[in-house]
């Protein structure tokens, strides 16, 4: 049975930062969408219930909304109904600097059109939000964020459960005699470990083999080499995560790109599986000639 998606409703004041906020969302897998009508969120829940795609949901909703957005409360009940799970992200700022950024953007205010006063519009709408930021569990004041420190507060408050979309690795062999690959973020040369080569019942086969990869595998030096290099893997990727990467590419090479690499691509590969992150294998060089 599929797992009903996780929704996360961003709102708060406007200026407080919600459009980055949605795409800092968007970086971790999130599916979003800004401004949608309040009116067609359960709507909307219904169709991502039935979606086995779509598992985790950020959506924009605030007063630009305008009188659609006073069925926002309602809306949030019907979740309930739904049995939605969904949690509120409510961004606010000081007036002072809420006045500034206007300024400096020179973009109108969703309220301006009843509220000559900028000053004016921000405290109404302060005002038009108290409920939604009393049941907000999540607040954060962006008063005093650079765009940095916002991402970061939603990684931490948001990223865990959006792990798996987090980011995509990708687990490459290839043979150093025919070039380094160009996109590589990460290279290891494994050209050190014994050469199946070298063995004429290995020599046509491939890491894919078992036999290959028992060969590969069983010299202590192999053995010890995997325990420091997957431990430094399980190091690496949560801060590259946290600096805000979405696809990371560890290259694994050898002379040919057949034996050594791929065995362990393969045996990286498995290690990424079970610390349930998507991985792509790509064997680059494993069909060559």
């Amino acid at each position: 049975m599929k797992t009903k998606p996780q929704f996360v409703i961003v709102t708060g004041m406007s200026g407080a930062g919600k459009t980055q906020a949605i795409r800092f969302f968007e970086d971790l897998g999130y599916y979003c969408i800004d401004n949608l009508p309040p009116a067609l969120l359960s709507k909307f829940a219904e169709l991502c219930i039935y979606n086995h795609k779509v598992s985790n949901v950020a959506l924009v909703m605030d007063t630009r909304g305008g009188e659609f957005f006073e069925d926002l409360i309602e809306e949030l009940s019907n979740l309930d109904s739904l049995q939605v799970n969904y949690e509120i992200l409510f961004l606010e700022a000081t007036t002072e600097v809420l006045v500034r950024r206007y300024k400096e953007t020179r973009r109108r205010h969703p309220l301006s059109i009843v509220y000559e006063r900028i000053i004016d519009a921000i405290e109404k709408e302060r005002t038009m939000l108290e409920e939604l930021r009393g049941m907000a569990n999540k607040i954060v004041d962006t008063s005093n964020l650079s765009s940095k420190d916002l991402k970061e507060e939603i990684l931490n408050n948001f990223g865990a459960q959006a792990r798996n979309e987090t980011i995509t690795i990708t687990s490459m062999s290839f043979g150093f005699k025919y070039g380094i690959p160009l996109d590589a973020d990460l290279v290891i040369d494994v050209r050190f470990l014994p050469n199946p080569h070298y063995v004429p019942s290995l020599k046509k086969l491939t890491g894919l083999n078992m036999e290959v990869q028992d060969y590969v595998l069983k010299w202590p030096i192999a053995e010890k080499f995997m325990d420091k290099f997957l431990d430094l893997i399980h190091f690496l990727i949560p801060h590259y995560i946290k600096e805000g990467k979405t696809h990371l590419t560890i290259a694994i090479g050898c002379t040919g790109g057949k034996h050594r690499s791929v065995t362990l691509a393969e045996k990286l590969s498995e290690f990424l599986y079970d610390q349930d992150y998507k991985v792509i294998i790509d064997h680059r060089d494993v069909d060559r000639e």
